[in-house]
């Protein structure tokens, strides 16, 4: 999306003005009493980029190498910790068999995944300033040209198209909106390396003229500006600094309009944040007891929790889980669409829970919900969360016992995991072998 190629006007070495005999000779290509003629606007691997004199006459002097450099940068760097963190995020729900995720500190995840919201954001207005800079190169001649330029436009094809899908898509997925017929979590992870690929091979081709741009102060007059036509000088209108400017503003308060999902103390600026901090207990619900219909199983007479440890299993009723020693533990709530909240939890340690039925090796456990169906109705616990001393079987939030949109009448609560997989209305446990 850096397009180096949009001079401000052509080299001095190839002609001093844009209304020179031999300009006119090299871009009048109509043969039609010059209605055809354009007007030269850069040049790419030593010879002409042509744009029509229509457009060129409008062609800010702000649309150069000069703001698509220094905006493109950061835009790499929001999409770059995007893309790092979104993997984080992936591999602790879809974990390959060489990742490892520590269990603490307890906030971890907290942060990755509010960077990866936030710096996702910020990239929308740094995108639109981008392209912004670099839109009149769509229209340079030749549109095509030899194999070279053909493989490059597809590539700048490529890179924009899936960076836009990626931060669309990823912005509709915080508010929790699918207007669409695919699974939201493999097509995004999917095409995070088309989009991060893109960027690098794009990154890579225009690495010297970017280099070249940054060299230069930002509003430094541009290469042969006596080349302008008297139309050109008139569109130039607002400056690069301003732009660059304007692009910076807009970053920071994207970030900070959402930022409050993550950052407590910023909730109040933060005003097109999907979760507030607000809800049952002081703690926000994506998914309700009504939504998944477990009202009626969890607050059965009969209700046992079943744990089984080795070829050994126990049932609990919720009377004989609060009658068991019990731990306290304020950890964060984090779920993958940014938002994340502190709580007081307490209930069974974990591993006391597995003791009590029988001899626990430090194996995965696996926590299967009430509910009926649905992609995360089990989860799977790693070693590291499972002996850890905060890893709690949650009988209270708060100081309150357990409200049923939060779990009742028992939960998991690990430090440093999604929310998604902190299974709620628990049915079963099971040490795997």
């Amino acid at each position: 999306m850096t397009d180096g190629s949009e001079r401000d006007a052509t080299p001095e070495s190839e002609g001093s003005s844009a209304s020179s005999p031999g300009t006119d000779r090299a871009a009048d290509t109509s043969g039609v009493g010059g209605r055809g003629r354009r007007e030269p606007h850069g040049s790419e691997g030593g010879r002409e980029l042509l744009l029509p004199r229509a457009l060129t006459r409008e062609v800010s002097s702000a649309r150069g190498p000069a703001v698509a450099a220094r905006v493109g940068m950061a835009l790499g760097v929001s999409i770059a910790v995007c893309f790092c963190t979104g993997l984080i995020s992936h591999w602790i729900q879809h974990p390959p068999t060489w990742f490892w995720w520590p269990a603490h500190p307890v906030w971890l995840y907290r942060v990755t995944q509010g960077a990866h919201v936030i710096s996702g954001v910020v990239a929308i207005p740094l995108l639109l300033v981008k392209l912004w800079a670099v839109y009149p190169r769509l229209f340079a001649r030749p549109l095509f040209g030899g194999i070279v330029r053909q493989l490059e436009r597809g590539s700048i094809a490529v890179l924009v198209g899936s960076v836009i899908f990626q931060l669309v898509t990823g912005l509709f997925n915080t508010a929790q909106n699918y207007p669409w017929k695919f699974f939201f979590t493999s097509t995004h992870y999917a095409m995070a390396y088309v989009a991060f690929g893109a960027l690098a091979v794009h990154l890579a081709v225009k690495l010297p003229i970017v280099r070249e741009a940054l060299s230069h102060p930002v509003n430094s007059p541009p290469v042969a500006a006596t080349a302008r036509t008297p139309e050109a000088t008139a569109a130039a209108g607002i400056s690069r600094r301003a732009v660059l400017g304007v692009a910076g503003i807009a970053a920071v308060v994207a970030g900070l309009a959402v930022a409050g999902q993550t950052v407590p103390f910023l909730r109040w600026v933060s005003v097109l944040a999907p979760r507030s901090g607000h809800g049952p207990q002081g703690v926000p619900v994506n998914r309700s007891a009504a939504d998944a219909g477990v009202a009626d199983k969890a607050h059965a007479a009969d209700y046992a929790l079943a744990v089984t440890v080795g070829d050994r299993m126990r049932s609990f009723t919720r009377a004989e889980l609060a009658a068991l020693p019990q731990t306290s533990a304020v950890l964060p709530i984090a779920c993958v669409e940014g938002w994340s909240a502190s709580a007081h939890w307490s209930g069974v340690r974990l591993r006391d829970l597995l003791a009590a039925v029988g001899e626990y090796s430090g194996g995965e456990v696996r926590f299967t919900s009430l509910e009926g169906g649905g992609l995360y109705r089990t989860s799977v616990l790693p070693r590291p969360h499972a002996i850890a001393a905060d890893t709690l079987v949650a009988l209270r939030l708060n100081g309150d016992e357990l409200n049923l949109d939060h779990g009742y009448p028992c939960r998991l609560i690990a430090p440093n995991r999604p929310g998604v997989l902190q299974t709620k209305w628990l049915s079963t446990i099971e040490v795997l072998a």
